[in-house]
Parts: structure tokens; sequence; C-alpha cells
């Protein structure tokens, strides 16, 4: 299957040199596309970020305190997952402090990526009447500076990434379906990625991941080759040991980009994890299929027919800003329910193709807005007038069209994603609504990810 996958930038270098405040400055300027509803639970370490109709992941790597005598260590982790898993690196010191030790490190293992890797020089407004030539000795190209607090080159540091980031990475054009294995460390992954393949007629091919702690094989399931990808595990903060799995989330970032169907594992003797929702957001704020799974059901406490609809019951509501995602208990021990993540993932994959005529989407709004009509503010109401779907999108996206659509509540926007799902199905997988003021674009003008508004 094709499909597109953003670039990944990742913002590395030590501590207290204004990654976070360039992470916030370009988000704030640039109004990043970021889900704000109510009921997911994110950090602040990624967010999708847009220039001129290029969107990319942006990664910070910040907010990290590294013990003076484990520095190298913790260094070569966060270079490493930044060089394995991002398309780009931005490297970052301060204007107003000599190149130290550190940074030459942060510059030299960057450059050994061969990945294209940018030298930010921050805090311009601290440096006034600076030399700055010193810093061509860290050998980096191109050269930027900046001023977080001022706002200064960050116009020019993005037209420089978008000159070398393609517009998407296109994956190749097969019929392959690839589906990604995440969730926290010890829940289960490696051992549903090997039941998986064993389940399978034939083992296609086993590799190394091209990136660090992913694993892939390719299999094949009812005559279709499916990739797998075992990622490693996710630590919450307050869990990561020093230098250890600091930045596996951009390894699972990657991976989600890479796939088609994520099947997210959960403990069953460890329910209720904010990080687990959190992954579930990243998921959906990609726009991927979705799959929970419980894992290690054969060793539940007292499992039963009622133990496993309470906990249903449990996981719906913890995990409601996805309800389209189905649930499904397994062990990897016993086999239970694995082939039917299979089945399952076929499914999403044919839900994810589902194309709706413009004829058919039109009447569906009409009687979507006639029986509730969107509230607004005096003389602003919105008003909805047509819409069509995205076709060369591998993301069911439609682009709803009308005016003063940037007052519609999030309330209004889930109740129409609701709608949509009932009449149309689109089970297992994100959809994206985009809402654009007609004055901006005809109606197969620009494509909604140049809109600010987005659902």
């Amino acid at each position: 299957m094709s499909s597109k996958k953003l670039p990944i930038v990742a913002i590395v270098g030590r501590a207290n040199v204004g990654k976070s405040s360039l992470f916030n400055a370009l988000l704030d300027r640039r109004e990043a596309i970021v889900a704000r509803e109510p009921g997911t639970t994110r950090d602040s370490i990624m967010a999708k970020a847009e220039y001129k109709g290029q969107h990319f992941w942006l990664v910070d790597t910040a907010g990290i305190k590294d013990p003076a005598d484990d520095f190298e260590f913790t260094i070569q982790e966060q270079i490493t997952q930044a060089a394995d898993s991002a398309d780009v690196i931005w490297v970052m010191v301060e204007a107003d402090v000599p190149i130290t030790e550190e940074d030459r490190r942060v510059a030299k293992m960057a450059l050994k990526s061969r990945k294209p890797v940018f030298l930010i020089i921050n805090k311009l407004d601290k440096a006034k009447g600076q030399d700055l030539s010193g810093f061509d000795r860290l050998g980096i190209k191109p050269i930027v500076c900046t001023s977080t607090t001022q706002g200064r080159g960050l116009e020019l540091l993005l037209a420089e990434l978008v000159a070398v980031i393609p517009k998407a990475t296109q994956q190749e054009d097969d019929d392959r379906l690839r589906i990604a294995i995440l969730g926290r460390p010890n829940v289960g992954k490696s051992q549903l990625f090997n039941a998986l393949a064993k389940k399978q007629q034939a083992i296609v091919a086993d590799r190394a991941g091209t990136t660090r702690d992913v694993n892939r094989a390719v299999v094949r399931y009812q005559g279709r080759e499916v990739e797998l990808m075992d990622t490693a595990g996710i630590r919450r903060s307050g869990k990561i040991e020093v230098g250890i799995e600091r930045f596996s989330v951009i390894r699972a970032l990657s991976a989600i980009e890479q796939a088609d169907v994520c099947l997210l594992l959960m403990d069953v003797n460890e329910l209720n994890v904010q990080l687990d929702q959190k992954i579930a957001g990243m998921v959906k704020d990609a726009g991927k299929g979705l799959v929970l799974v419980v894992s290690k059901w054969d060793i539940a406490e007292g499992k039963d027919a009622f133990t496993r609809d309470d906990l249903a019951a449990q996981i719906a509501a913890n995990y409601e800003f996805v309800p389209w995602a189905p649930l499904v208990f397994t062990s990897s021990v016993s086999g239970q329910n694995v082939t039917k993540l299979f089945d399952l993932a076929f499914d999403i994959d044919k839900e994810r193709g589902k194309r709706i005529k413009t004829s058919e989407l039109n009447r569906w709004l009409r009687q979507a807005v006639d029986d509730h009509p969107p509230a607004g503010l005096k003389n602003r109401a919105p008003k909805l007038n047509y819409m069509v779907q995205e076709t060369d999108n591998p993301i069911p996206a439609f682009k709803i069209f009308g005016s003063h659509t940037r007052y519609l509540h999030w309330s209004y926007k889930r109740y129409l994603e609701r709608r949509l799902r009932e009449a149309y199905g689109y089970g297992g997988t994100a959809v994206q609504l985009w809402f654009i003021e007609k004055h901006l674009a005809h109606k197969h003008g620009v494509s909604p990810s140049k809109e600010k508004e987005t659902a």
C-alpha cells in the first residue's frame, strides 16, 4: 500500500541552550496541528508543525537533566536515537557561550548520522557584537542564528528546512500491510511479535530493523504480505533510568508513521496507565488504524466473561477519545485471539481505503446539519456548505467548506465525526475532518493541510 510518511525533525543539544523555547516558538508561530480535545493525555515532547504547506513532526529532546558523571552516555543515546529515527537533526548551541566539549561531541555524533544536520546558534540577543565565526569549527552547515525570545531567525530556519525535506516521504507503492506493535516495556510485545510470525503460512523475511530496536518480519497471511514491526518499550519519564530509553518515544513515532495499523498492548495487570493513553493519542494524531490489545490474558486473576466485560467498560472510559478502536483480549502463550489481530488489521485497512462519492457526502452533510445546526455567535453562526473527500490521502480525510468555521465548537466536530461513522463505518481508524473557509479556497482548491482550522 502506498502511504505518506511525514518527516521527523529532532532538536538536540546540551541542556539549557533553548531547545524547548525553539520548540514552543515554532509551534506558537505556525499554529501546530495538534489535537486539543478533552480526554487525550499528552506530553509536549512532539507535535505536528507546518510551514508553507509542508508538514513535519517536531521532536523536542529538551527537559533532560544529565548527571555530569554520565553525560557521555546520555548524549550518545540522545544523538543515536535522533540519528536513527529523525530525517533532519537540528543541533543547538548558545551564541553567548563559547563552544564547549559537549557541543563538539553532539556535533560530531550528529554528523556521523549522515542525515541533514543544521547548526542553530540561539540566544542571538545575548551576543550583541560578538564574533560568531568560531562556530564554523563544528563543521555543520547550514548555520542559522536565532533568538527565540525575539522571534528572530525562525522564518529563515523553516525556509532552510523545507528546502531539504520532501513534501512527503512516499513509501513504496505495494500491497503490503504494515503493522506496528506498540506499548510500554514488558507488556508482551516481543512475545506477540513472535506469535504472529509463527501463526502464518511462511515467514518471507526476518531482518533487523533499519531503526534501532525496531525488529521487523515480513509474513504472508491470506495471500498478502504483512510487515510486522516490534518497537522498543516506551517508559514513563519517572521510570526512565539515566541515559536509557530516554528517546524511545522517537522510535515509536517513526514506527507509527511507517505503519498502516498499530497494535497498542496493555498489560492486563496494569491498566489505566496515562502513557498508554498518550501512545493512543499519538496514533490518532498520525491518522493511523488502532487496535487496543490487552495482553497476558492467560495469567489474569479471576478471569471470566464478567471480568472481561468489566475491564472492557473500564478501558472504554479511559480511551473515550478513540471510541472507534476495537478492543481484543489476547494471550501470546496460549495463542488466544492472536490470529484475530490479523483479521482485524485487514478489516481496518479495508475501511481506511473506503471512498465516498461527493454527491453522497453532501446529502449526508445537509441531513446532519438539518438535524443539528451548529451554534455560534450573533451574526457569526457557522455555515457548512459542502464537503469532499481527499482521494490522494491514505488517511480517511474530508474537507468541509463553509463560513465562520472557526467558531465551530469541538463537540460539534465530534458530532459530525460520530454521524459520519454511523453512516459509513471507518471502524478502527482515525478520521480527519478539515473545516475550511470557502472564501479561502474554491471547491477543489488548496489542501486542507494548509488551513489552520482542523478537527
